[in-house]
């Protein structure tokens, strides 16, 4: 095809895995989806395993057996040691001369931003926060859960709503909709009845992530207690991102702030109407926007700058996946 790949971009998640492999000037030569990506629960050997059916499909489809550098972002790469770790077997399995390996925070971020320069709050499953400048500095957290100080998150959001409903419903708490809204959407008639199914498993523990949309629902109707859980969780949102643009130097410049995941994305008015609010206190210079590209662009864009690409390149792989 007269064209060599140069760069391997993997963006893996929690419930899947994109890869990419891309020229040095931008073209896209072959793209693939694999599995979730759950190191934690899998292994590190098996979970790379995961990744390399998809990176075999991209290849083959690319016509290449390896590439010059590997940029991937990956979920649960949540410390320096992960990463290292994490590095160390994608390296040992001979896609590319050099790895680089960070958070996938990163993917969201950069796809988001038209040079490395920004703050992205991610709230899926979990939250986490990270930051970058084009020096190469970086803000980020541990963003292992509470052990580190999260709140929220869509699984933390669906914990706490279920917590105020079963209490409310048992008279330790103060009366909420959610009592009610949470088990009729499994068609249930009481927090009882819903706690001993997902005790005893007949509801699978998986499907407590439906009750977040529940929640939302619940406070758009006006339920006091629904509605300060969704505020509680604005304020996390924007006390890490304030926290990053802080560590970086950057709440005197007019800075992107960059919201990804599930939960940001839906647009809830709610959520979406007080972070910027609390934004315009707090670090009036950001500029909030919700991330739309695929994350996977971020993952080529990061790779793109190590190669010093130019704008041409970047501008290329970036239509690809945004056209």
């Amino acid at each position: 095809m007269g064209l060599t790949a140069s760069l391997l971009a993997v963006d893996a998640g929690n419930s899947k895995t994109d890869v990419a492999v891309v020229t040095a000037d931008g073209e896209v030569l072959a793209t693939a989806r694999g599995g979730a990506f759950r190191p934690p629960a899998v292994g590190v050997e098996r979970a790379v395993d995961t990744l390399a059916q998809a990176v075999t499909r991209a290849f083959a489809a690319a016509g290449v057996t390896s590439v010059d550098h590997v940029s991937a972002c990956l979920a649960n790469a949540d410390l320096p040691v992960e990463e290292e770790q994490l590095a160390a077997a994608l390296d040992a399995r001979g896609w590319g001369t050099s790895v680089a390996v960070r958070n996938d925070t990163f993917a969201v971020l950069r796809a988001g931003i038209d040079e490395p320069l920004g703050v992205a709050v991610v709230c899926g499953a979990g939250i986490n926060c990270v930051g970058m400048r084009p020096d190469g500095r970086t803000a980020r957290f541990p963003a292992i859960g509470r052990l580190s100080g999260d709140w929220g998150g869509g699984w933390g959001l669906a914990e706490e709503a279920l917590w105020h409903a079963a209490r409310a419903e048992d008279g330790r708490g103060e009366p909420t909709e959610l009592a009610r809204t949470l088990p009729a959407h499994f068609g249930l008639g009481s927090m009882y009845a819903l706690i001993e199914a997902l005790h005893l498993r007949h509801i699978e523990p998986v499907r407590r992530h439906e009750l977040t949309p529940v929640l939302f629902a619940t406070a758009a109707d006006g339920d006091p207690l629904a509605r300060a859980v969704v505020d509680r969780q604005a304020d996390e949102v924007v006390a890490m991102a304030t926290v990053a643009l802080t560590r970086l130097d950057l709440l005197a410049e007019e800075t992107p702030v960059l919201l990804g995941g599930s939960v940001l994305a839906a647009r809830h008015p709610q959520l979406d109407d007080r972070i910027r609010q609390l934004l315009t206190t707090r670090a009036p210079k950001a500029v909030p926007r919700v991330v739309t590209a695929r994350p996977v662009l971020g993952a080529v864009l990061l790779g793109l700058d190590r190669s010093e690409a130019t704008p041409d390149a970047h501008a290329r792989a970036r239509t690809h996946f945004t056209a």
